[in-house]
């Protein structure tokens, strides 16, 4: 263990008392990228330069980047001008300059440095120590830009003589993904900050496995991080919520290559030294989302590269295991920078609507750490509420979670289901890429860690909720978050479901019990709800498959679309403002092909254009509903009947219990009919599918009569259906042995879901 200066806590009170400290107003909310100031009851001050040096010093991280990595830590006075008589950094500048630097000198890492800027909370012995990075450029898979600045926060306490470190805090993608945070860490080990390749974004690494990030605590070791896990959420009850490092926890995440005025940024003239070597490797990227048939599967392993430790000065020695030394400047030596410009890169956002796919450009800026909120009081940058309220229980001076709304969300994909005949119906199994979240009413998009995707800090209200994930169709849905806090309103039935926690968070889950389902662009049928024209206040819509259960359920205003599985059996429902139910049978052809689209299925490109299937003014009431039941019993029984006619009342399949039939021709008597056994159960699929033919014809008649508005008329052929579904299930008792398996499995679950349409129809008011 390298050997610490000695810290004098005499000199450091002597400083805080000393006169000339200008006072910092801080912020109190959680996190922010805020230019905005506010007063706090809490002030921090700045602290004497010596001290804060010796402090900077002692708690220097150790900085492990990715092997891929081209954007290392240097210093932006390099590329600074004067413009009106202020100072900015300017991208093209910035961004071309290091390029120009890397091959004039050969250098991987031109000027490497680490700002630091240390803050003291009055009245306290809290004092948090920031070390700022600074790279020319960010690029990852939706949030690129000129410039980049991340931090890591080092909260310790000055009271006895050698200072003991309280929190570490490393900066995350955006405000709205929870930072990495270690709550008293061990004051013999610095921290050691793990880098996300392009992005910059950190992750801790406080484990005897130096440049390895570990989410959950194994084999006698502790986690890397002490965020808290969501316990009202099973999926995500035992893993701490934080974004945590990609290349240690195996997630694909593809990257995306950057454009300037609608061409990768690597074409533009005024960066001559940059070419596309000069970004994220090939085999990492790809052109962009939709460019791919399928989620991509053949990403490379990630791996550390260069480590970069403090330089060596008399009071620390080098890092042994740097490769490259930082040096350590006052964040002050760059505070007369006014900004850092560059115009907005974009990349291609897919959102899901009625008429097309509306392309959404992204938009981040990145400000000076010194106009942010943070840079005065780092506490507002500390995103774990249980980290928080352990701080505000020592120190006075830091406020207690403010009421936070957090929305939550697990990324799934949505595959054909073996159990299901084929086309009828879906299953959803762990995505193997890392996706993408965006809220409309937020410019920066937040990635998922292992298929978790979590945004705090929602403001309250209706959001538009889009997920983008490489090769696979988009998913977006309104969502609505309630009010933080204590008493707050949960969610309705047909909002995203919301709980309130003992910290005065309210956490809402999106999508199906939280979960959301994407679907492979090669294998994407597009359902459109053209929801105009009604006669009635549309007010959600919901899509389930037969085998899969409920894929989508979320508000609907106007015009809708929902990307679903080729390979499924679906029931679209609508629900009005009188909560009436309306229903809609879609089966996508399983076979079908995108429109214009001619390339081999192999070679990863994606279709032209996705098939839809559309479905003009749904309704909602008895003649809806009715008519679902006459199109699921018709459905049934031509699947029936095929099979029957395709095996001869045969079949080599088993059932739910494993029983095969017996096609030998023994002619065992069969009880129920006394003729041989393969005759009676013949007779019984030909039975089963008559009693279904049945049902769809009392159900048209149902239709009918409500259309005509013979309400009694229509409830007697509702009633009549009922019965007839009751025959429908003896008729599938006795012919389930001859049955193929995934037949009988589809032939229940339609059953089931026709009582309960049948149901909802008989107590329908609307007709």
């Amino acid at each position: 263990m390298t050997d610490r200066p000695a810290f004098d806590r005499r000199a450091f009170l002597a400083a805080l008392g000393s006169a000339g400290l200008g006072s910092l107003a801080g912020c109190s909310a959680l996190g922010g990228d805020s230019t905005e100031t506010a007063s706090t009851a809490a002030p921090t001050a700045s602290v004497d330069a010596d001290v804060a040096r010796d402090l900077a010093a002692r708690f220097a991280p150790t900085l492990y980047f990715d092997a891929d990595e081209t954007w290392f830590p240097t210093d932006p006075r390099s590329y600074a001008s004067d413009r009106d008589g202020e100072t900015v950094v300017d991208g093209f500048d910035a961004f071309d300059g290091y390029h120009a630097t890397q091959e004039e000198t050969g250098e991987r890492a031109p000027e490497p440095t680490v700002f630091y800027n240390v803050v003291r909370y009055e009245d306290s012995s809290l004092t948090t120590v920031q070390y700022w990075f600074y790279s020319v450029f960010d690029q990852f898979t939706t949030n690129f830009h000129w410039h980049d600045w991340e931090v890591l926060h080092v909260f310790v306490d000055t009271a006895d003589d050698e200072p003991v470190p309280q929190l570490y805090v490393a900066s995350s993608h955006s405000r709205s993904v929870p930072n990495n945070e270690f709550l008293d860490p061990d004051p013999a080990r610095p921290p050691r900050v793990l880098s996300e390749l392009g992005s910059h974004s950190s992750a801790l690494s406080l484990n005897d496995r130096a440049d390895r990030f570990q989410r959950l605590p194994t084999g006698g070791t502790f986690a890397d991080i002490t965020n808290r896990a969501f316990d009202r959420i099973e999926d995500a009850a035992e893993i701490p919520i934080a974004y945590g490092l990609p290349r240690d926890e195996g997630a694909r995440l593809p990257y995306v290559v950057p454009e300037l005025d609608g061409a990768p940024v690597y074409e533009d003239e005024r960066l001559p030294s940059v070419t596309r070597d000069s970004l994220v490797s090939e085999a990492l990227t790809v052109r962009s989302f939709d460019a791919l048939s399928s989620p991509p599967t053949d990403l490379p392993a990630r791996s550390t590269g260069l480590v970069f430790g403090p330089e060596a000065t008399g009071e620390r020695d080098a890092d042994a295991d740097a490769d490259i030394e930082y040096a350590l400047v006052s964040a002050g030596e760059v505070e007369h920078i006014t900004e850092f410009t560059g115009p907005q890169l974009s990349f291609e956002f897919a959102v899901p609507t009625f008429a097309e796919d509306a392309i959404a450009s992204h938009l981040t800026t990145t400000s000076t750490p010194w106009s942010q909120s943070r840079y005065a009081d780092p506490a507002a940058d500390i995103t774990d509420p249980t980290h928080r309220s352990a701080l505000a229980e020592r120190y006075d001076v830091v406020d207690e979670p403010s009421a936070l709304n957090t929305l939550f969300v697990r990324v799934t994909e949505a595959v054909t289901d073996a159990d299901a005949p084929d086309g009828e119906g879906v299953t959803t199994r762990e995505s193997g890429v890392e996706s993408v979240l965006l809220l409309e009413s937020d410019p920066e998009a937040a990635p998922t860690f292992g298929g978790l995707g979590v945004l705090r800090d929602v403001p309250a209200g209706e959001h538009r909720l889009t997920v983008n994930g490489a090769g696979s169709a988009p998913h977006s849905e309104t969502v609505q978050v309630g009010d933080a806090g204590p008493g707050s309103e949960s969610a309705t039935e047909t909002e995203s479901s919301s709980t309130d926690g003992d910290d005065g968070e309210t956490l809402t889950t999106a999508g199906v019990g939280g979960e959301i389902p994407l679907v492979a662009r090669e294998s994407a049928t597009k359902v459109e709800v053209d929801a105009d024209g009604t006669d009635r206040d549309l007010t959600s819509l919901a899509l389930e498959d037969d085998f899969a259960g409920r894929l989508y359920d979320a508000p609907l205003s106007g015009p809708d679309a929902v990307y679903v599985h080729r390979g499924g059996a679906y029931t679209v429902e609508v629900r009005d403002s009188d909560d009436e139910i309306g229903a809609f049978r879609v089966n996508p052809d399983p076979n079908a092909s995108a429109a214009g689209d001619d390339s081999d299925s192999d070679s990863g490109s994606a279709p032209a254009s996705i098939p839809s299937v559309r479905i003009d003014e749904p309704r909602t009431g008895k003649a809806s509903l009715a008519t679902f039941l006459a199109d699921i019993a018709a459905e049934t029984a031509a699947a029936v009947a095929a099979a029957d006619e395709r095996d001869g009342g045969d079949s080599d399949d088993s059932d739910d219990s494993g029983t095969s039939d017996d096609s030998s021709g023994t002619g065992t008597p069969d009880d129920s009919t006394g003729t041989a056994t393969s005759d009676g159960q013949a007779n019984a699929v030909r039975g089963l599918a008559q009693a279904l033919e049945s049902v769809a014809e009392a159900a048209n008649r149902a239709a009918e009569r409500a259309e005509a508005g013979e309400r009694g008329r229509a409830d007697e052929s509702l009633d009549t259906v009922a019965s007839r579904l009751e025959r429908v299930a003896e008729r599938l008792a006795e012919a389930r042995g001859e049955l193929p398996g995934s037949l009988s499995r589809a032939t229940d679950r339609r059953l089931e879901q026709a009582r309960r349409r049948s149901e909802q129809a008989r107590a329908a008011d609307a007709l």
